[in-house]
């Protein structure tokens, strides 16, 4: 199992959160992930693609990319 780090920004509450999470997780391969509002990122446990990852996160209306 691989680990994904992502920098998500334009999260303002635990809603936003929640909606995160769901997204990440309807990703095929991903596990689990956990989603943090402050500072704004995600770990995505599991093996999936990151672009999907960004584009899933992106439908939900929040910016995401690769954590360095």
């Amino acid at each position: 199992m691989s680990t994904i780090n992502l920098k998500i920004t334009g999260m303002t509450c635990e809603h936003c959160v929640r909606a995160a999470i769901k997204a990440l997780e309807g990703v095929p391969g991903v596990e689990k992930a956990e989603v943090t509002l402050t500072p704004g990122g995600a770990v995505v446990h599991g093996k999936a693609d990151p672009q999907q990852l960004i584009a899933a996160v992106r439908e939900e209306g929040y910016n995401a990319e690769m954590r360095g």
